[in-house]
């Protein structure tokens, strides 16, 4: 990564970057108006290779991890795209059946970061399941910005059929104890709310700055939900007044974060947008939840 600093970056370009990467914004446009902000020692190739994500270096728990059993597999998703691939890990010595998670990927596919999240989840205590949505178009393809591409070309409802499925394949494994939650990441955030609302027995949802359910589906969510938003999200949390109101009226169990001064994907440490106290603090809030629910 490039030696520039995060806090020398006018946080108009960290909404450029979000307004990029969920697809409001082609790369000519991104770089046409990236261009306003390369002065100085900066260029636009230079701030574009310090937005992008680097996986070089930033794995917190290795693929081949000694205490892990981890491995790809394959469940089958009837309604949605037939077959998919999925990361399938759990501590390699547990003693009893274990809780389940569903570990839900951005909108780019089963990347490196969201594998190493299902990692940390197992290592935690927990069975994890993280599927690649992307898996009917060939898998993720090794680059965020492809992945991205790929998956605008799914059909949503199939997508959300397939996470559906993972639910159901986790929650017959032989080494979970039938208790199954899910953490999702933007795209996967909406996903956990979505899942909230159409698995009556989910036992816990937990989305990061995910878009949220229609008000008129809130009363069917009946698990408990930890929500963590970052304040400078403007474009998802900007929906959290309404979907806590109606979260209040219909008496659901919730707890929810806003963290200060953090931008939309704080959690992912393998961008600028990464904010390692409130990342730390909300995966230590997410696990303490996970214990609380799944066990």
């Amino acid at each position: 990564m490039s030696q520039i600093k995060k806090e020398d970056i006018k946080q108009e370009v960290f909404d450029l970057y979000d307004d990029y990467a969920h697809n409001r914004l082609d790369r000519r446009g991104f770089v046409e108006k990236l261009s306003l902000y390369a002065v100085g020692g900066l260029t636009v190739p230079t701030l574009m290779s310090f937005l992008m994500p680097d996986y070089k270096g930033n794995v917190q728990i290795r693929a081949d991890d000694p205490r892990l059993k981890s491995a790809y597999i394959k469940y089958p998703s009837p309604k949605g795209g037939g077959t998919i691939k999925a990361l399938l890990s759990e501590p390699k010595d547990a003693k009893k059946k274990l809780g389940g998670i569903i570990v839900v990927h951005e909108n780019r596919g089963l990347n490196p970061y969201i594998e190493d999240v299902a990692r940390r989840a197992a290592l935690a205590g927990f069975i994890t399941l993280a599927p690649d949505a992307l898996t009917p178009l060939g898998g993720y393809p090794g680059n965020d910005e492809e992945g991205r591409a790929m998956q605008s070309k799914r059909n949503p409802k199939e997508m959300e059929e397939d996470f559906i499925a993972a639910y159901d394949y986790l929650k017959n494994h032989p080494d979970c104890n039938g208790k199954v939650g899910v953490v999702g990441f933007c795209y996967g955030g909406g996903i956990a709310n979505m899942m909230a609302v159409r698995i009556p027995d989910l036992a816990a949802a937990v989305p990061f700055y995910g878009s949220q359910p229609a008000v008129e589906d809130v009363p069917k969510i009946k698990a408990p939900l930890l929500l963590h938003y970052a304040s400078l999200d403007t474009r998802i949390t900007g929906g959290w007044p309404a979907y806590e109101a109606a979260l209040k009226a219909n008496g659901k169990k919730y707890q929810a974060f806003i963290y200060e001064n953090v931008n939309h994907g704080f959690h992912n440490d393998t961008t600028p947008r990464y904010d390692k106290a409130a990342a730390e603090l909300a995966w230590k809030r997410t696990i303490d939840f996970f214990n609380e629910y799944l066990k």
